[in-house]
């Protein structure tokens, strides 16, 4: 969602107990960094003569707190991003039984093929499909998880492509695109639903976004409901927008530093 409104609740008052006014004081600080997101959001889109709703925010809290998540979620957000397995599936086991409303969990890191049973089990997409042997083990999982009731629908997945030739950052070649498509495409507990990916590292994002959004073009052609093109994060969400990105990944600007390592 581009713009979920934001309810800050009022100040702590003098008397509260420490950690209620500090939970205060962070939902406080986190729904100004909402509105100033969404802000951004907004008058990137403006700048690319596009609706603002065509673009939606995924707030990126890995190595954040569930109590961070919960925030996000009494101030509109319904979509988060998390990118290690087993910090997400205790994130989802402690907060899902709270939320009164469906909210949709992105794995957008890196995933090694045998914690597909597990993320098949809670995620509504995964960003980071790079290789067919990994499609495959996704689509045996997420088929397992449809019988076991553990989840209603296919598994989203979007395809993480390479901008770059550095193997350690992930991510198919461009020329691999259209064979993991058709075999995405194909898998029946699998949903095609665009591409994902990060600009290399010092690179000029405006010339990366644009060879992305090529791609994407000519992954519609093939598959017309590929719509998703996920790209651009806290500081270059401008460029991706101006490059069709439908989905900007969001983690400092909006959360601040990692209170947790990745160690």
């Amino acid at each position: 969602m581009s713009g979920p409104e934001s309810r800050a609740p009022g100040p702590a008052r003098a008397g509260d107990h420490p950690a209620a006014a500090a939970g205060s004081a962070r939902a406080a600080e986190l729904a100004e960094r909402l509105a100033a997101v969404t802000t951004r959001i907004a008058a990137a889109c403006a700048a690319a003569g596009r609706a603002a709703d065509e673009v939606r925010l995924l707030p990126v809290t890995k190595f954040h707190p569930a109590a961070d998540i919960a925030i996000l979620y009494d101030l509109g957000c319904r979509a988060f991003g998390e990118s290690r397995e087993q910090e997400a599936t205790a994130k989802v086991a402690e907060l899902a039984p709270g939320f009164a409303e469906p909210v949709a969990w992105h794995m957008i890191g890196r995933l090694q093929r045998n914690k597909a049973k597990a993320v098949a089990r809670w995620a509504h997409t995964v960003q980071s499909v790079d290789s067919e042997r990994l499609a495959a083990a996704l689509d045996t999982a997420a088929s397992a998880a449809l019988d076991a009731g553990e989840r209603t629908a296919p598994l989203r997945v979007l395809l993480q492509v390479s901008l770059d030739t550095d193997p350690g950052r992930g991510g198919v070649e461009p020329a691999e695109l259209p064979a993991l498509a058709d075999r995405i495409a194909a898998a029946p507990a699998l949903e095609l639903a665009g591409l994902m990916a990060i600009p290399p590292v010092d690179a000029d994002p405006d010339s990366s976004f644009a060879v992305l959004e090529t791609l994407h073009t000519r992954l519609q052609a093939d598959h017309p409901g590929a719509s998703e093109l996920s790209a651009g994060m806290s500081g270059d969400l401008e460029s991706a927008v101006a490059h069709g990105s439908t989905c900007v990944r969001v983690g400092t600007a909006l959360l601040g530093t990692r209170p947790i390592t990745s160690g």
